[in-house]
Formats: structure tokens, sequence, C-alpha cells
């Protein structure tokens, strides 16, 4: 299992640079989700990050209780902390783990995966998918994001975004680069800086596997989605009436 440590230089820049990301994707996600029953089962949350998304599931889905599967310690700091903070904290576990190593419940009543995907190969993403369906209650969503590139190409360096607190602004900028025929390696350098002053900088790099809507739509129906629709860089699945995973009994 991978630790990813490729998280450590940028936690203290990433949920600064990422709260912007959600203000029209929590929207979004929020509407995918309005169909779940949350007395069906267990939400499940892969790559919770810095919790931006848990804190949508927890004010969209209650009192369902919450998976969440993360993997960088320096990422659940956060997300831990931030999560102290909120009154519904112990509907929230939360497992130092990746998207496949995650210990499915029995019985799940919605999955998110937001700016993750990428992190899983294809057979594992693929495995992933096919323990899931069994799982699923009657009807749940199962909302994926995708992230461009969605083919091994070059991307170049995009402009800067950034963020400011008090006096300080926090710059962050990517560029990556094809490793393989199905991935690229991200760059990423972020800085802090006092007006024109750069006081701190920092470059991490990862590997990303690249997927479009339309293949990961298909993986999904494959793995038996009853129904599967794209709106935009949303893929939202949802399974079918009958409740599968063994040793259980079907659900209403």
């Amino acid at each position: 299992m991978t630790d990813y440590l490729e998280y450590s230089p940028s936690a203290e820049y990433l949920h600064l640079l990422s709260a912007p990301m959600w203000t029209g994707l929590a929207g979004r996600l929020t509407a995918a989700l309005a169909d779940a029953d949350p007395g069906s089962g267990t939400v499940v949350e892969f790559g919770a990050g810095t919790g931006l998304g848990t804190d949508i599931l927890l004010d969209t889905l209650p009192p369902a209780p919450v998976l969440v599967a993360e993997p960088s310690a320096h990422l659940r700091a956060v997300l831990l902390a931030r999560l102290s903070a909120r009154e519904d904290a112990d509907r929230v576990t939360v497992f130092p783990r990746g998207a496949a190593q995650l210990p499915l419940p029995e019985r799940i009543a919605a999955v998110t995966g937001m700016h993750m995907i990428g992190h899983l190969a294809p057979a594992p993403r693929r495995g992933l998918f096919s323990a899931l369906m069994p799982r699923l209650a009657p009807g749940a969503p199962v909302v994926f994001n995708v992230q461009p590139p969605e083919t091994a190409v070059e991307v170049p360096r995009t402009p800067p975004f950034g963020v400011t607190v008090g006096r300080l602004r926090y710059e962050g900028t990517g560029r990556a680069v094809p490793t393989g025929p199905d991935q690229v390696r991200w760059t990423m350098t972020y800085r802090t800086l006092d007006g024109n002053t750069e006081i701190a900088r920092t470059t991490t790099a990862y590997d990303w596997w690249t997927v479009s809507a339309a293949n990961l739509a298909a993986e999904l129906t494959q793995a038996g989605a009853a129904t599967v629709r794209i709106e935009g860089d949303l893929v939202i699945a949802r399974a079918g009436g009958g409740y599968r995973h063994a040793g259980m009994e079907p659900g209403p």
C-alpha cells in the first residue's frame, strides 16, 4: 500500500487551493446524492482529502454513518482536525487506507470519490467497482469525477491559481508528461508570496492514470450498475433494485 507521501510537501496548500474548486462542485454533488436513502446503509467516501466532500455527505445524508478512506497521513491530519469541530463527527470513521484497501461495509447507501480516481490503476479500479455493486442498496448512487487529461498527453504548465490569507498569497501550478499509454506524471509547484517576494516554495510529483468519463461509465456499467449518466466531469451510476451481497437478505 502506498502512503501517498507525495502529499507531504503540498499539504499546507491543498485545503486552501482546493476550497474554491468546490464552490460549483458542492451543489452538483449534493444534487447527485438527492435520491440516496440515508437509512439504507453506510455512505462511503474514497479519497476524502481534507474533508471538503465529507462535509457535504454529513450535511446531505444524516443520520447515515460515513466511512472514509484517506491514505495520506498529512491530509488525514487536516481532515480529522476539521471533523473535530463538527457536532456530528461521531458519524465518521476515517480509515488510513486507499480506496482499494478499504474494508467495505455490508450495505452501502451511497459512494463518492472526488479527485481521486486517477490514483487507481485500471485493474484495481475495475475490481473496486465489482466489489461495490453487490453491496449497494437499491437505487444507491455512486459518484466519481474525472480530471484532465483524458488520455496520456502532455499538459503544459497551468497558470498559477491562488488564495490570499492575511498578507500572504498561496499559489499552485502544475504540468504533466506522459509516462505510459494511459498514465501521466504530474509535477506540482507551490509558492508562498509576501507581496511580490517568494518566501517559500515546494515541488512534488505523482503518477496519474488517465480515464475519460465515457470509459469510466462503461466500466461501472460492466460492473453491474443499473444506470449510468455523465454530467460534465461527474459520472453518476445507480444500483438496481436487487441487493446481491452474499450472506445478506435482499433489500426491500
